[in-house]
C-alpha cells in the first residue's frame, strides 16, 4: 500500500478562489472590501515573513490589509490601546496579533482584549467556549484547515476513531473539539500518554501536532488510516513533519510536509475574515467556504 498524498496546496488555492468570489460579493453589497488588521511587534524574521505573506494573500483575495508594525519595546498599554482602536474600527473585520509576543508583554491579556467577533485567529476564550459547546464562532485556522482536508478525503467522518497527538490551545484541543463535532470517537494523546504507539494504532484518523521530527513511525499506524501532519521541523535533511514519511507505506492517505497543512492556515485565515465581514454586514454568501 502507498498512501495517497493529500494536496493541501491545491485545496488551499481552490478555497482562496472561492474566498475572492465571496469578498467581491461583500464589496458589492457594502461598498467596501473586507478588512484584516495584522499587528506585528518587533522584528522577528520568521514572523515578518509570515506577516508579509498574509498581507499579499489578503490583497490577492480582494480584501484590505492593514498592517501595524510596532517596535519590540512597545509597552502593554500602547498595544492594548491599538487593539481597542481596531475593535472599534468599522472597516476592520478581522484582527490578528502575531504571536509570540516579546516576553515583557502579557499575551493572554492581549488575546482576550480582541473582540471575539473579530478574533479571526480563534484564540479568544469566548471562541474556545463557543467551539466546545457547538455555538457559532471562530476556530483556529490550522485545525479548521485540517478538518477541511479530512472531509475532502473521507467525506462523512461520523463514527471514526481519531487520535490527536498534542494538546495545545492552538491546534490539539480545538482539533479534538472539531472531530467530536463530526461525531468521531476522539483520543487526545500527549507526552504522558502510556503506550502511545498502541493508542495511535487504533485510529482511523491521526492528527500529529507535537513538534517532534518523524516521531510517528510506520508500526504505529493502522493500515489504511488517514494521517494529518501539522508538524514543521527544521532538520539537517530539510523540513520534515511529526510523521515519518515511511508511514506512507501503511497509511491510506497522508499530508506531505511541506505542501500539506501549511498552505491551509493562511487560506482559512482569509476565510474567517470573509465570514466576519459577511456576518457583520448581514450578507449571505453564495459559495460555500
Amino acid at each position: 500500500m502507498t498512501a495517497r498524498m493529500i494536496d493541501g496546496k491545491a485545496f488551499a488555492a481552490d478555497l482562496r478562489a472561492r474566498i475572492a468570489t465571496g469578498a467581491a460579493e461583500v464589496t458589492a453589497a457594502t461598498g467596501r472590501r473586507p478588512g484584516l488588521a495584522v499587528v506585528l511587534i518587533g522584528e522577528d524574521p520568521a514572523s515578518s515573513v509570515y506577516v508579509r505573506s498574509k498581507g499579499k494573500a489578503t490583497i490577492a483575495a480582494g480584501m484590505e490589509s492593514f498592517e501595524h508594525r510596532l517596535p519590540a519595546d512597545t509597552q502593554q498599554a500602547a498595544l492594548e490601546a491599538l487593539v481597542d482602536r481596531l475593535n472599534a474600527d468599522p472597516v476592520v473585520d478581522g484582527i490578528l496579533v502575531q504571536l509570540p509576543l516579546p516576553k515583557h508583554l502579557d499575551e493572554s491579556a492581549i488575546i482576550t482584549r480582541i473582540d471575539p467577533d473579530k478574533d479571526v485567529d480563534g484564540f479568544h476564550p469566548v471562541n474556545a467556549g463557543r467551539l466546545a459547546t457547538g455555538l457559532e464562532g471562530f476556530v483556529p485556522c490550522t485545525p479548521l484547515g485540517c478538518l477541511m482536508l479530512l472531509r475532502d478525503v473521507l467525506g462523512d467522518l461520523s463514527g471514526r476513531d481519531a487520535v490527536v497527538i498534542g494538546r495545545s490551545n492552538i491546534v490539539g484541543k480545538p482539533m479534538a473539539q472539531l472531530l467530536i463535532g463530526e461525531s468521531c470517537t476522539v483520543t487526545v494523546a500527549h507526552s504522558r500518554t502510556r503506550d502511545l504507539p498502541e493508542v495511535v494504532k487504533r485510529a482511523d484518523i491521526v492528527v500529529a501536532a507535537v513538534g517532534r521530527a518523524k516521531m510517528v513511525k510506520p508500526d504505529w499506524i493502522k493500515p489504511g488510516a488517514t494521517l494529518i501532519d501539522v508538524g514543521i521541523n527544521r532538520t539537517e535533511e530539510g523540513l520534515v513533519g511529526d510523521i515519518d514519511p515511511a508511514c506512507a507505506e501503511v497509511a491510506g492517505a497522508m499530508t506531505p510536509v511541506p505542501g500539506g497543512v501549511g498552505p491551509m492556515t493562511i487560506a482559512v485565515l482569509l476565510r474567517n475574515t470573509l465570514v466576519s465581514a459577511a456576518r457583520r454586514a448581514g450578507v449571505t454568501l453564495a459559495a460555500a467556504i
